[in-house]
């Protein structure tokens, strides 16, 4: 993707509109949640699916164990100690 850049300005109630041709570049959509974030001295603005793929990648295995299947363990565990209910 080459790079784009595009004057923006804040608006009412601190809104800013990001332009036709950014949006389509990231292939944003109306309704489409984001998050926002500072990074250092730059805003830095991703998809929710983005954010939360890369979290998933970064933890699903830590030092060689899968922090899910410990979960899941620990869950078993603990329902086994609780008895029927």
């Amino acid at each position: 993707m080459a790079d784009l850049q595009a004057d923006v300005r804040f608006g009412a109630q601190g809104r800013l509109v990001v332009p036709a041709a950014i949006r389509k570049a990231l292939d944003f959509h109306p309704g489409e949640r984001l998050i926002a974030r500072v990074e250092q001295d730059h805003l830095v603005i991703e998809k929710t699916r983005d954010v939360e793929r890369r979290l998933q990648d970064r933890f699903r295995q830590v030092e060689g164990r899968s922090l899910a299947e410990e979960l899941i363990r620990e869950r078993r565990a603990e329902a086994r100690r609780e008895g029927p209910r």
